[in-house]
């Protein structure tokens, strides 16, 4: 097990230290008093963000950006033995730790370590786990893959034993934590790319939860084909959400939801009424990922009147649903929904708020993805959106040897008798939905990748 005094302050060099995980580990060690230093071959919204704040960060990567006084140098899966920084550190003898093996060293160094795995809502639940844990005074220190409007960030340093962070499972990097509280919110298909099948993925989970101590808890959704399946084998005690009140024990009843899509549902616990609760995210995957939240939050310490209190006042993550604005009355839903199952969700909330029509924009991520779902974006895409709108795909770590592409899916969609169109560029998108749309519609950009900036082009400066 790797070693890291997170009180004892040293210099830590972070290699790629624009990604959202990366810079988040990067702002804790600096809020402990650690020299930090990064690089990474482009410059984005996170390396601006450090530089403002006095953090050096260098572009691009290269060998010149080592010193001899570089203590511990962090290195993200993108950074290969090929890397010039990297080959670097290793001539000169400085140790290196992949970012997952260190946020599992961070992890080790609290004693009330709560991880939340799953393939879809890791961000908006791990973000509902903090506010209600803030709301009870736990003071957690919090390491998240988007920004948490209530902390301002993507991280959150407390002065508690509490660590509550995301736990990813892509090239099994959550097997590197240490929880005392593990979730598990859903496992499907995805990362084909690395785990092959959904019988790989499994195991994988069920590993993740063989991590606990004995004295652990698992929270995890009886929805999942054969749960217990993930029970360990080690007594750490099991703790069940879902729809079947048969194999919950934790679920909800009475849901309602307003306007605005926010859900208000009746909680029971073992069969018996505990309170109602209010959501200040919307749609019925939220009521999901809430009662996740709330099983994990009191495992940690949570009380019931904080759960109600941070459940309300949590906006959830950036990029989850997230309000940009709007143009001629219409209005623009960002989200970071890159799988079929996300894109469901996302458009069966934004179905709570509207009437009207619904402008799906999807930019796929990756082409491994893309060509291993292509009939199921289409087919997700065709009975929730009005309209569909295809960005071309979005890579940062492949080759299309698929020979795959957006407009298959358009045509796919097409043959399902539903509108959809496709466009290389955003500014061709922006100016398609621009003469287009009616007041009242709302556009929805979905993707992992750089589809918000088709959102921003979209709103008014004054309106966003």
């Amino acid at each position: 097990m790797v070693k890291f005094d997170i009180n004892t302050p040293c210099h830590v060099h972070f290699i790629g230290i624009g990604g959202s995980s990366m810079s988040g580990l990067a702002r804790i060690l600096i809020e402990k008093g650690f020299t930090v230093t990064g690089s990474d071959n482009s410059e984005g919204k996170e390396t601006d963000a450090l530089k403002a704040d006095g953090c050096p960060v260098y572009i691009p990567q290269s060998g010149d950006n080592v010193t001899d006084d570089i203590d511990l140098a962090v290195y993200t899966a993108a950074i290969h033995d090929d890397n010039p920084e990297l080959i670097e550190i290793r001539k000169r003898g400085i140790p290196d730790i992949s970012r997952a093996d260190f946020l599992g060293a961070i992890s080790s160094n609290y004693n009330n370590s709560v991880c939340v795995s799953g393939t879809h809502g890791k961000t908006t639940t791990t973000s509902l786990i903090t506010d209600i844990c803030i709301e009870a005074g736990l003071d957690p220190t919090v390491s998240v893959g988007g920004v948490i409007e209530t902390i301002g960030g993507n991280m959150r340093v407390g002065a508690s034993d509490t660590f509550i962070t995301e736990a990813c499972e892509y090239t099994n990097s959550f097997l590197s934590l240490h929880p005392t509280i593990a979730v598990i919110l859903n496992i499907e298909a995805d990362h084909l790319d690395f785990f092959g099948d959904l019988e790989n993925i499994r195991y994988a989970f069920r590993d993740f939860a063989g991590l606990l101590p004995s004295d652990g808890v698992l929270v995890v959704n009886s929805d999942i084909d054969d749960y217990s399946f993930f029970a360990p084998d080690n007594g750490a005690r099991m703790v069940t959400y879902g729809t079947d009140p048969s194999k919950s024990d934790y679920y909800a009843d009475n849901i309602s939801f307003d306007e605005n899509g926010l859900g208000t549902f009746d909680l029971y616990k073992n069969g018996t009424f505990a309170y109602t609760v209010s959501l200040g995210v919307p749609g019925m995957h939220n009521v999901s990922n809430s009662l996740a939240a709330i099983a994990a939050a009191e495992a940690a310490g949570a009380d019931a009147d904080s759960i109600i209190r941070g459940l309300k006042a949590s906006s959830g993550a950036g990029r989850r649903l997230e309000n940009k604005g709007s143009f001629n009355g219409v209005r623009i839903i960002d989200d970071y929904a890159h799988h079929p199952d996300e894109i469901k969700a996302t458009l069966s909330a934004v179905r709570l708020m509207t009437s009207k029509k619904i402008w799906a924009v999807f930019q796929p991520h990756s082409f491994s993805r893309t060509n291993d779902f292509l009939e199921d974006f289409a087919d997700t895409l065709a009975e929730l959106a009005d309209v569909s709108v295809l960005a071309e795909i979005f890579n940062n770590r492949e080759v299309n040897t698929y020979g795959v592409s957006s407009s298959q899916i358009r045509d796919l969609i097409e043959k399902k008798g539903k509108e959809a169109y496709y466009f290389e560029t955003f500014e061709e998108i922006a100016d398609f939905l621009k003469e287009h749309c009616d007041s009242g519609d709302i556009v929805v950009t979905m993707s992992a990748g750089n589809i918000y900036k088709l959102a921003e082009m979209l709103v008014p400066e004054e309106n966003s």
